[in-house]
């Protein structure tokens, strides 16, 4: 019989009865599958943690940690969540499936497993796994890029990481949602990803920009857009990209926007990448401390270009967090 060619995927088989471990090996490996058993929850975990695992058949009634268990932990982590992980049952009740789902299970098995069930589902999974990864290495090479231009400058290190936490943090203390809250973790990343198609001699240029390069600068938050819709997973965050230089009185970019036109993510970041450029060293000047960044910052709330509920609640989030200011902002 020849060899048959070898599927991408690593399953996990966790179960604590030897003839259910060898029949699930032995029908995935026959399939080209890589398979991994263990004989309890605690392994299984063990596992999880330190392999790259694709898939996870656990059984539910296991020692030391059930399925279920296990299934809750591999969902609540970031790292592992987006596993697919099927629980094996011979349980019956309504109840017992309701626990499963509310532990994040991607799929159910009853026992005994009926072979085609088992690889239909299991291809199915390991399929919608790979397409996950695809978008993940996706927004890997983004975050890359947006890295890569600012490593450009020295002044600018860390820049956006403190942009993500500083905007996430706003988000949180005023109680937004998950989505808004990934999106502007997100934004704050890759917010200025479009200077990919800003000239060099432009961005890196060390004095004030003419009127005509200054335009070429501005398109930078379409450019960064446009490189960032094709993916689904950003959808959120492009508004923060195109109009995190908008004004409130209308005079920023590219739109013109005023107001509540401004979407509130956008609002957001802007204020902390405001606060972020205050408060660290430039070629021009040295960083300025907290208090003297809020009254620049005041001012220009009055000249009508921030909003100042906004800086309010910023306010008090960096107070709250003094130890995430960089070095330069401390009083």
């Amino acid at each position: 019989m020849p060899l048959r060619e070898r599927r991408d995927g690593i399953i996990l088989v966790a179960d604590d009865n030897e003839l259910n471990r060898e029949l699930l090996s032995s029908l995935l490996g026959q399939e080209g599958y890589q398979v991994i058993c263990v004989t309890d929850g605690a392994q299984a975990l063990e596992r999880v943690n330190h392999d790259s695992i694709d898939l996870a058949l656990l059984d539910v009634v296991m020692p030391r940690k059930t399925g279920f268990d296990v299934c809750l932990a591999i969902k609540s982590k970031p790292e592992t969540r987006l596993i697919p992980v099927v629980l094996l049952t011979s349980l019956t009740g309504d109840d017992d499936r309701i626990h499963g789902v509310m532990c994040g299970a991607d799929d159910f098995l009853s026992k005994p497993v009926n072979k085609h069930e088992l690889l239909a589902r299991v291809h199915s999974l390991l399929r919608l796994k790979q397409f996950t990864d695809e978008l993940d290495n996706a927004e890997a090479v983004l975050f890359s890029l947006a890295l890569s231009i600012e490593a450009k400058d020295p002044y600018t290190e860390g820049h956006c990481d403190r942009l993500s936490r500083y905007s996430v943090a706003v988000a949180d203390k005023l109680g937004l949602p998950e989505d808004l809250r990934v999106a502007l973790r997100r934004g704050g990343l890759v917010h200025d990803i479009g200077k990919l198609a800003v000239p060099e001699h432009i961005l890196l240029k060390p004095g004030p920009l003419t009127p005509e390069e200054r335009k070429i600068m501005e398109q930078h938050t379409v450019a960064g857009e446009r490189i960032c819709a094709p993916l689904r997973s950003f959808r959120h965050a492009l508004p923060i990209i195109r109009h995190h230089h908008e004004k409130q009185d209308g005079t920023g970019y590219p739109d013109g926007l005023k107001g509540e036109q401004v979407p509130l993510t956008a609002r957001i970041l802007q204020i902390t990448d405001i606060y972020d450029a205050l408060t660290t060293d430039r070629p021009y000047r040295k960083a300025l401390s907290t208090k003297k960044a809020f009254a620049i910052m005041l001012e220009e709330v009055k000249r009508g270009w921030w909003d100042g509920s906004l800086l309010n609640e910023f306010e008090a989030v960096v107070h709250a967090y003094e130890p995430v200011q960089p070095a330069g902002g401390a009083q």
